[in-house]
């Protein structure tokens, strides 16, 4: 077979479209692998698909995969084997998808998996799982733990089975005919694979569960029935309602199981057990084949038991007959008594035997009775399964006249459906046409306008023409009476020379000759005169002529004017009537469609409004409901931070009111309701929670009734929001409850604010100026103290000591210097500060206006020179051996903080571009530093003191380590309650320190206020 064909079928048989595999095409794949011994080819073509980001192109996959490892060359498996990891990938990537083919082709590619792991463990079992009892029981090697493993094996795979089984039928619409069309084929075509497994599967577990029965208890066995009891339900529910379905009746015959499931705890029951047999018509040779081969071996192994018991009983060859008598006439009478003794002995065993044969034969009758009985029983479930499947047809088919009826329905409003689409496209083809017919008109007038514009000019030529001939005629006219007025004057003196030659020719007839000679010219003359007139007269009725054609053409002209005329007075009236019909159209057209985007916008901003209050509405809700949260108990908030959440809840509340007032004039001011709508439940939110912490801190009863307080707002801010949720309440929603909920908040707030220091408005300066002072006196005191102390222990310590002393006295000298440029910079940035803010005021008037800020500036400056002082003495006493090293470290971590409040407190008013603030930020690192080199040095001389003061415990004994050990214990113990004892202190005294803080700075004058 050519390479070629298969790499065609293998991509024609696995593709995208959603239809069941060709059955040919999977056949040229299984004759593909037999024909190359293995499936390299088939998985050089698979790893190039993606199988990975196509559900239906890995389902297919798996689909072929499964025949190729049933029907395919045995080498498929060992090619398979190092893909596994790929394909469990796969199945976890498949699993994350809840719909569509993800969850199916994650279960199937479990089950390949499992599939590939059975057949490497038990090698003797081929891909399509036909094995006779004879290699069953070869498979187990006659071991009954590789009996009891492969039980348990055989469940794992068959649970793999059904669960494709089950997920598969789960995935479709049983109440539609989903066998007949493509997408249900494709998810049901592989299932007949599954089915001739489980068929299989379900066979060999009875028979290995029977063989368990006969060899172990039936308690160790317990759990192995449970399970199978389970699966054997599921099986035969899953294949009852596979034999109903259309897709299988035709292309496979599914074997119906037992009423009831096997009993194994009686071993006869093994008798009754038949095995399922899933016929293929397509293949209908091979399912029955087995059962064929098995009765020809028994038969053969029943004949061949007979011959050896024959063989055992009368001999193996004639020539060692005992019957020859021809080899008996040598032999004595004792050889004849234990011939007949011996015959007598096979006799009786033969009649031993043949009772046993007796025996069997009615074992065999008795059993043949039951089988007969439980036909008769299967028969008549069968004819129950008939009449049941006979309602059930009756059933279908009334059902099937119902889906007629509701076909026709449909059908019905299909036709419907489609005449009113008929008549919307006739609707648009006609305004299509009248478009059309309007474009033309505007087309046709532009074109009579322009041909207007030509018969004015020709008209206007023709006049010109008509001009030229009548200036023609009048100059004709005018030549012609000049001729005539010539030619008259001429026939005068003619007459006048007559006249004188008849007077003369009496005079002289001597002249005679001459007169007549003149008469004669003068005649001639004459002639020519008259011809001349003649040709004249003749040129002015030639040029009548012209001119009446010319009156001809021009009054033809005008009639054929007169006629365009009329054509586009009546074209222009018709195109005038059919614009103001298609402009009465567009105007109805487009003020419905306006009002259908009107109402849209409207539907819109509804819609948009009330998702929004439904998510301010979810986080109230969520705040309401962390109030209630026990883990927000230890959360605690200030008066001050409530007070500002509570201003900004209120400001923004008046904002939504007028967003809201101008919304219900307006509805397309929704664009200035919604960023109102959010901040004000971010807002409230955030008030009501910060109320609650600020409960935790206060008195009992201000507590209780601000927390009761920040309930009622909240849930008139939830009954706020509901209400523009509702499109009939949404005009009558009003925020006036959570405003004055606010306002009572606010007010409990500024009861619970701290109050000021004991001291006059006008002492604050001079008080800031002093406590500055004295801080400074304190750490240059400080400082001298500890230059002293190290004097002192240079002069008196020596090694270690010494050591851990100028260590400890060097990282105190440093801190404390640190310190002192700390406080020199902070009064650098407080002048700057005062000098800048205070404006034509003086530097008291500036402190007693900021009078907050001052008071923290003298409580910051108080804790710095004393924790100077105090950690003065801790190093004081360590250096003596009477302290702690861990008191030394307390103070230096508390003179820190002292510090770093020192810098909040300056650094509130400073501009963040001032370099004393830069100096002053500089100086806090530096105090840092120098409290961690504090900390680090003290650290160290500890453990250099511990090391040196290391325990040797080489000389006690057993007794007194033990005793030690006690001690030891009972002092951890003593140590531990102290130190809870000792934490319970601190919490005490930090609570304690803040209420005497909140004293010292006017909380009680505030709320008195």
């Amino acid at each position: 077979m050519e390479l070629g064909k298969v790499t065609v079928s293998i991509n024609k048989a696995i593709n995208a479209q959603e239809v069941a595999v060709k059955e040919k095409h999977a056949r040229t794949c299984i004759l593909g692998t037999h024909h190359e011994k293995g499936a390299q080819t088939f998985w050089s073509v698979v790893n190039r698909l993606p199988l990975s980001g196509n559900a239906v192109l890995c389902w297919k996959f798996c689909h072929v995969f499964h025949k190729l490892l049933r029907d395919g060359h045995s080498n498929v498996l060992k090619d398979s084997v190092r893909y596994k990891n790929e394909l469990s990938d796969m199945s976890r990537m498949w699993g994350h998808l809840s719909e569509g083919y993800g969850q199916l082709c994650s279960i199937y590619l479990k089950l390949l998996r499992t599939k590939m792991e059975f057949h490497t463990k038990n090698p003797r079992f081929p891909g399509n799982l036909q094995m006779s009892d004879r290699q069953l029981d070869e498979a187990g090697e006659n071991d009954v733990n590789n009996f009891f493993q492969l039980t348990v094996e055989m469940f794992d795979y068959l649970e793999c089975e059904l669960n494709l089984f089950q997920t598969v039928f789960s995935s479709l619409d049983m109440s539609r005919s989903v066998s007949v069309t493509a997408a249900g084929q494709c998810r049901l075509a592989p299932l007949i694979q599954v089915i001739l497994d489980c068929s299989h599967l379900y066979d060999y577990t009875v028979k290995l569960l029977f063989k368990l029965h006969s060899c172990l208890p039936a308690d160790t066995l317990q759990g192995h029935r449970d399970r199978f009891l389970e699966q054997f339900r599921k099986l035969k529910d899953l294949f009852y309602r596979s034999s109903n379905l259309q897709y299988f009746k035709r292309l496979i015959q599914i074997p119906q199981l037992p009423e009831n499931p096997p009993n194994f705890l009686r071993a006869s029951a093994l008798s009754e057990h038949i095995s399922p047999v899933v016929v293929i018509p397509a293949e209908a040779s091979s399912p029955d084949s087995e059962p064929i081969t098995d009765l020809v071996e028994m038969d053969t192994a029943s004949q061949s038991l007979f011959d050896n018991k024959f063989d055992d009983i009368f001999g193996s060859s004639f020539s060692c007959d005992p019957f020859n008598f021809n080899s008996q006439n040598g032999m004595s009478k004792d050889d004849k008594d234990r011939l007949i003794e011996q015959l007598y002995g096979e006799i009786a065993g033969l009649k031993e035997e043949l009772e046993n044969f007796k025996a069997e034969s009615t074992r065999g009758a008795v059993q043949l009775r039951g089988r007969a009985s439980e036909l008769e029983a299967e028969l008549a479930e069968q004819q129950h399964l008939k009449q049941q499947a006979q309602d059930e047809s009756e059933f279908l088919r009334t059902e099937l006249e119902e889906l007629k009826k509701q076909r026709e329905d449909t059908e019905k409003a299909q036709r419907s459906l489609t005449e009113i689409e008929r008549r919307a496209q006739a609707n648009e083809q006609r305004y299509s046409k009248l478009k059309e017919k309007y474009s033309e008109l505007v087309q046709n007038h532009a074109d009579l306008l322009r041909k207007n514009a030509e018969v004015t000019k020709q008209i206007t030529v023709a006049r010109q023409a008509q001009g030229d001939v009548e200036r023609e005629k009048k100059e004709l006219e005018d030549s012609f009476q000049r001729v005539s007025e010539q030619a008259q004057r001429k026939s005068q003196e003619q007459a006048e020379v007559l006249e004188t030659l008849k007077r003369e020719l009496a005079a002289s007839r001597q002249e005679l000759q001459v007169v007549q000679g003149t008469l004669e010219s003068s005649t001639q003359a004459g002639a020519e005169q008259n011809t001349r007139i003649a040709s004249l007269e003749q040129e002015r009725d030639r040029l009548s002529q012209a001119a009446e054609q010319h009156r001809d053409e021009m009054a033809a002209l005008q009639a054929e004017l007169q006629q365009l005329q009329d054509t586009l007075s009546r074209e222009q009236e018709n195109s005038r009537t059919e614009l103001e019909t298609l402009q009465t159209q567009l105007r109805d057209k487009q003020e419905s469609t306006e009002r259908a985007l009107q109402q849209r916008l409207a539907e819109e901003q509804l819609s948009l409004l009330q998702g929004t209050a439904r998510e301010a509405e979810r986080m109230v809700q969520d705040a309401l409901t962390r109030m209630e949260d026990p883990a927000h108990i230890s959360c605690t908030g200030s008066a001050d931070c409530l007070l500002s959440r509570t201003l900004a809840a209120s400001e923004c509340a008046e904002r939504l009111r007028d967003a809201h007032s101008k919304y219900l004039s307006d509805g397309a001011a929704v664009g200035s309701l919604l960023p109102c709508l959010a901040l004000f439940a971010h807002l409230v939110s955030d008030t009501l929670l910060q109320g609650s912490a600020t409960s935790h801190v206060a008195p009992v009863e201000p507590a209780d009734r601000l927390l009761e307080l920040c309930k009622q707002c909240g849930s008139a801010a939830v009954s706020y929001l509901s209400a523009l949720q509702d499109p009939g309440t949404v005009a009558s929603a009003d925020c006036s409850l959570v405003t004055a909920c606010l306002g009572q908040i606010s007010t409990i707030g500024e009861e619970l604010r701290p109050r000021g220091l004991d001291v006059r408005q006008e002492e604050l300066g001079d008080l800031v100026d002093k406590e500055m002072a004295a801080t400074a006196a304190a750490i240059e005191t400080a400082s001298a103290r500890i230059e002293e102390m190290l004097s002192k222990a240079r002069a008196g310590d020596t090694g270690v000591k010494l050591e851990v002393n100028e260590r400890i006295l060097g990282s105190c000298t440093g801190l404390m210097q640190a310190i002192h440029v700390l406080v020199l910079a902070s009064k650098d940035l407080q002048r700057e500060i005062v000098e800048s803010g205070r404006g034509a005021a003086s530097p008291k008037e500036f402190y007693a206006k900021n009078s907050r800020w001052t008071e923290g500036l003298i409580s910051a400056s108080k804790a710095v020179g004393w924790g100077a002082t105090v950690m003065v003495d801790a190093a004081d006493l360590v250096v003596q051996g009477k302290g702690t090293f861990e008191e030394l470290m307390v103070c230096s971590r508390e003179i820190a903080a002292s510090t770093a409040q020192l810098v909040a407190a300056s650094k509130v008013k400073a501009d963040k571009d001032s370099a004393n603030l830069c100096k002053l930020q500089q100086a806090s690192r530096g105090v840092n530093q120098a409290t961690a080199s504090v900390v680090a040095s003290t650290k160290a001389g500890r453990s250099q003191v511990e090391e040196k003061d290391s325990m040797d415990f080489s000389s006690m004994t057993l007794t007194q380590i033990k005793r030690q050990e006690m001690d030891s214990q009972v002092r951890v113990l003593e140590l531990e309650n102290q130190l809870q004892k000792e934490r319970q202190k601190l919490g005490e005294l930090r609570k304690k320190h803040y209420e005497l803080a909140g004293v010292a700075e006017g909380w009680e004058e505030d709320a008195a206020d």
